[in-house]
């Protein structure tokens, strides 16, 4: 028989996978060890909006129930900014970043540890060195042109006269008005 502490650990963990598929950050799963009547663990995950809430709680109860695993309660069913899904010694809290920040829900289990959840990527693949060719690569044909294919005829746009503008009017010519010139006193 498992242990259900244990059980408990891998629906946590495929909580939060199911919650990051479907975008919401940061997903944070903690160990509660012993620091909670309620729950052995906690998973908590912040979304943008109502509609990514339903859609991160949705793929949460899909995944787990495809495991065989069912939600025993869910609290916040009316709710468009936090939701609750209890899986007797799981709690999977998913709620909006307002809530977030007015709750400081992360505080509260603060003091309880992390658990790793998201699987480490897979080592890069090393590239292989190229074996020495024994034979000259033969050289590349350049690349023959095809003629383009021929497009049917546009129809010609009938040329109109160009119509005709009526004349400009001229501006009456200012007349020039003329200043006395300065003298210059001379000193003596």
């Amino acid at each position: 028989m498992s242990n259900p502490k244990s059980s408990f650990k891998k629906i946590a963990i495929e909580a939060a996978r199911a919650g990051d598929s479907r975008k919401a950050a940061p997903v944070t799963v903690y160990d509660l060890a012993g620091t909670s009547p309620l729950a052995d663990y906690a998973v908590l995950m912040v979304v943008e909006s109502a509609p990514q809430l339903e859609a991160v709680e949705e793929e949460v109860l899909v995944r787990l129930k495809h495991e065989g695993i069912y939600c025993v309660h869910k609290d916040g069913m009316r709710s468009k900014n936090w939701k609750v899904l209890d899986y007797g010694g799981t709690l999977v809290h998913i709620y909006d970043v307002k809530a977030s920040e007015f709750y400081a829900i992360d505080k509260i289990y603060g003091a309880c540890k992390q658990v790793v959840w998201e699987e480490a990527p897979a080592p890069a693949p090393v590239a292989k060195q190229p074996a020495p060719a024994s034979k000259p690569a033969a050289a590349k044909k350049p690349a023959v042109k095809k003629p383009a294919a021929k497009k049917p005829a546009a129809k010609k746009a009938v040329k109109k006269a160009p119509a005709k503008k009526a004349p400009a009017k001229k501006a009456p010519a200012k007349k020039a008005v003329k200043k006395p010139a300065k003298k210059t006193a001379k000193k003596k």
